[in-house]
């Protein structure tokens, strides 16, 4: 009888814990194989359908090798066209510019740092792209990128 109550349990507890972040429609970490970015790395996430209107953020997983304050991000939005619609260059604070610590959460010397893009993501859009703008080779102290997409609350096909 233990068992069996031990078992619904658990079942109770993994149905409770998969059920929160309801908002959570996309997400996805590639990890760096150096825990660098080079210039040329392209990282790429590939978008699938969805009956809600989303915002977009992304994911910076990086470690104390990192050497600047900020990583300049450029993301680039293509739709099923495989057409550019949109590109911007995003600015992500990694470290406080007064005291030096990270901005991300993390422990030990690795953190993660999440932002807001500032876009929304439709069912006209089928992958996001990012490249690292800081104008060297390669970029130290970088472990993974993600990408997450969350609905958006006033979206009328709620």
């Amino acid at each position: 009888m233990t068992n069996k109550l031990l078992i619904v349990f658990v079942s109770c507890i993994g149905m409770m814990l998969f059920s929160c972040g309801g908002d959570r429609v996309f997400e996805e970490y590639h990890g760096m194989e150096s825990k660098s970015w080079l210039i040329t790395d392209t990282v790429s996430f590939y978008l699938s359908p969805t009956k809600y209107n989303t915002t977009a953020l992304v994911s910076i997983k990086y470690n104390s090798d990192y050497a600047y304050r900020n990583l300049y991000v450029k993301y680039i939005l293509t739709d099923t066209l495989n057409n550019n619609i949109e590109s911007q260059l995003v600015n992500i604070r990694l470290f406080d510019g007064q005291s030096g610590k990270p901005t991300g959460k993390g422990y030990g010397s690795t953190y993660t740092r999440m932002d807001t893009l500032p876009l929304q993501i439709n069912n006209n859009y089928s992958k996001v792209q990012f490249i690292q703008y800081m104008r060297v080779d390669k970029l130290e102290g970088i472990e993974a990128i993600g990408f997450r997409q969350n609905k958006i609350h006033n979206d009328s096909s709620n």
